[in-house]
């Protein structure tokens, strides 16, 4: 029996370039050259020095603030370099920038309630939280 030479995207009527794989059997393809990941990485590891440098200082409101734009900058990059966003179909850039917008809009929401509730707590000198300054609500015993 002769060995043949056809691959298995040849068997299914298609070739291999018809699924945006153009690399043989066995072979690893990479979208983005290698140069190109090693600069990304370089830049997660800087942004995640900043994230812990800035924790060394008291920016009071702003810290949020500052902490999640330079988590949401490395979350960007993870998805368009390591999950491969910027060389796929432009409908999963949709669905991803949407459910990052709900998020920052949920998140958004939780942050301007919390200050609401700041005043009720009792705090320590340092800051710490002792406490909050409601009494819990006594449960009443209504039948036996």
């Amino acid at each position: 029996m002769a060995h043949s030479n056809t691959s298995t995207a040849d068997v299914h009527g298609h070739s291999a370039d018809a699924h945006g794989h153009g690399h043989a059997d066995g072979e690893f393809a990479h979208p983005a050259p290698v140069s190109m990941l090693l600069a990304v990485f370089f830049a997660l590891l800087v942004l995640t020095f900043l994230t812990v440098f800035q924790s060394r200082f008291d920016l009071g409101d702003m810290e949020i603030v500052l902490t999640l734009f330079i988590a949401t900058v490395k979350a960007g990059l993870v998805i368009a370099f390591f999950m491969h966003l910027l060389w796929d179909k432009p409908l999963n850039a949709i669905v991803i920038l949407s459910s990052l917008i709900f998020v920052s809009l949920f998140l958004g929401f939780c942050l301007m309630d919390a200050k609401g509730y700041r005043s009720q707590l009792i705090m320590d000198p340092n800051g710490n939280i002792l406490e909050n300054s409601k009494p819990a609500a006594k449960l009443v015993k209504t039948s036996e």
